[in-house]
């Protein structure tokens, strides 16, 4: 698996399941996908990164406030 070891991502580009797992699991990123828990179910499939954001807002259950996370978030779609 060393060979579909990614650190970077770009936005109009194609990349196989396997890849992209690689690239979140050595990178602190999300990944927002339009096929919902689907992602990773088979390895050879095909993405592409249609959109970055440079963090999100996350509501607290404990206190019920909103916090702006400085963490890149990728949106994937299956290509």
């Amino acid at each position: 698996m060393s060979q579909y070891r990614l650190d970077n991502v770009e936005v109009g580009k194609n990349y196989s399941a396997k890849e992209l797992d690689s690239f979140v699991s050595t990178t602190d990123v999300v990944l927002l996908a339009n096929n919902e828990s689907q992602l990773f179910t088979d390895p050879d499939r095909e993405y592409k990164v249609t959109d970055v954001f440079e963090g999100f807002f996350e509501h607290s259950s404990e206190n019920g406030e909103k916090y702006f996370r400085e963490k890149k978030a990728y949106v994937v779609e299956k290509a």
